[in-house]
């Protein structure tokens, strides 16, 4: 009778605040198609509340806009909160299994090899990869950095992940994931195919007006499954023979598991090894070329960075992450780049299994929960001057309480954080600090003499990418160019 009575109590409490819901459609046509980010926290100041409520068609979701409701509810509550909704991207992807990602054995699978001790074991690897990238820039001082980005991250993960090289141009498995990457980007966002809200509409065939949700999905099955079983595939094939290299794939297939338990199961691998390599691929190349970006456009934060390298490493050699204590202002420096432009500015859609309740507001079951990390990484509280790029922002000042708190969001949240975090993390602080120890980032000049101001311009997708810009990368030193061209030896 409590459990009944308490049940009762619950469904009378009101919903979180939200724009004004139209019959039928609720807030379909109130939520904008690009940086949806901006608007839920316009939202929710003008309700002066972090958790918003929206209805999309019947379907209701979740805005959370601080870092007190996400802890809350999707690291405190996680049990209930870390649920999948089952979109259409789900329905992409359960063709390889990716209905059961984050679940307990993809986690246990991915932990064992990218907790914050393990992942160090591939530390060789990133510094190899951020070598090859600074002799790439030396010898095309006027490159597309994206495009050298894309390469050398593309060249890094693959290795970690599948021990496999990839090819300099046109590389099938990079190919793949870019269109899985597109694909994922269009289908993940919640509400924007009316079969999300009505489950019903799956089952009308492929020709009927309207059906075109299922010839996308059709097309995007073909490349999702393709881009996560023909490297795992290749790399079980090179295990057999005998010329695998030690990779998480080789790693995770010579462990011993519970055979017993359907879920530790090789697909459970192959598709732990397809998120790592997919995501993080995009990931780390949007966060590099935003770094690349921040450092044009802030020429001072770049010459300080450059002289802390300088006091600490001397010109002599080029850092390692054995430098990486003494080089504070460098973490803090990447710090920024990963809050300054949320590479994920909304988390991954959480969705709560049960109706729940939060600050006398009523959570309905079966609603998707979305975290506004760009909000979060954006709070004035936390983040004075959140537009302006401030590494010292990170620095202790003299009060620890004046420090503030790592961008960690943007990993995600809960349950459904990245496993790979400290792997991001090493990478991109190893090629920052290169590059800032090699050379000088400017901007191109055009051939009238002009300079070329870099666009700033960004596209959403897996992750918050800018678009590509020009610059040019000029050694520091004729000792800077061959300390690069000796990395080849």
């Amino acid at each position: 009778m409590f459990l009944i009575r308490s049940i009762k109590n619950r469904s009378r409490l009101p919903l979180p605040p939200g724009p004004k819901k139209l019959p039928l459609v609720g807030n379909l046509f109130d939520i904008p198609t690009t940086e949806q980010w901006e608007t839920f926290r316009k939202w929710s100041r003008d309700f002066d509340s972090d958790i918003l409520h929206l209805n999309v068609a019947g379907k209701s979701i979740i805005i959370l806009s601080s870092l007190q409701a996400t802890n809350d509810l999707m690291v405190k509550r996680s049990s209930i909160y870390s649920d999948r909704q089952a979109h259409l991207l789900a329905t992409v992807h359960s063709e390889v299994h990716f209905k059961l990602l984050f679940r307990r054995a993809q986690r246990e699978i991915l932990n064992t090899t990218f907790s914050a001790g393990a992942s160090s074991q591939f530390r060789p690897m990133e510094l190899a990869s951020t070598h090859a990238l600074l002799r790439c820039v030396l010898k095309n001082p006027g490159c597309c950095l994206m495009e050298y980005f894309e390469q050398m991250v593309g060249k890094m993960i693959m290795s970690i992940t599948y021990g496999i090289d990839v090819l300099p141009l046109n590389d099938p498995y990079l190919k793949l994931s870019h269109e899985m990457a597109r694909a994922g980007s269009v289908a993940a966002v919640p509400g924007k195919y009316l079969v999300d809200t009505i489950p019903v509409l799956k089952y009308i065939p492929t020709w009927f007006p309207g059906a075109e949700f299922k010839r996308q999905a059709k097309e995007w099955k073909k490349v999702v499954r393709q881009a996560v079983e023909l490297p795992f595939e290749e790399t079980k094939r090179k295990i057999a023979t005998g010329g695998a290299r030690a990779s998480f794939v080789s790693q995770v297939l010579s462990m011993e598991w519970d055979v017993l338990d359907p879920h530790y199961s090789e697909g459970a691998m192959r598709d732990g090894a397809g998120m790592i390599f997919n995501a993080g691929n995009h990931v780390t190349v949007a966060v590099l070329g935003t770094f690349a970006l921040a450092m044009l456009l802030h020429p001072d934060i770049q010459k300080k960075a450059q002289l802390e390298i300088d006091s600490v490493v001397g010109r002599d050699r080029l850092p390692t992450f054995d430098d990486k204590p003494a080089l504070p202002y460098i973490s803090a420096l990447v710090k920024e780049v990963l809050r300054w432009k949320s590479v994920a500015p909304l988390a991954v859609p959480h969705f709560v299994a049960v109706e729940d309740e939060y600050r006398g507001y009523r959570i309905p079951a079966g609603s998707i929960v979305l975290g506004n990390t760009w909000a979060i990484c954006h709070d004035e509280a936390f983040y004075p001057e959140p537009l302006d790029f401030l590494p010292e922002r990170f620095l202790l000042a003299g009060n620890e309480d004046n420090i503030s708190p790592d961008p960690v969001v943007l990993f995600g949240y809960g349950r459904r954080a990245c496993p790979a975090k400290s792997m991001a993390l090493d990478s991109l602080w190893i090629t920052a600090a290169c590059i800032l120890a090699a050379f000088d980032l400017t901007k191109a000049v055009g051939d009238d003499g002009k300079v070329i101001e870099p666009t700033c311009e960004y596209v959403s997708g897996l992750a918050y990418t800018p678009l590509p810009f020009k610059s040019f990368m000029r050694p520091r030193s004729k000792r800077s160019a061959d300390l690069v061209d000796a990395t080849a030896m």
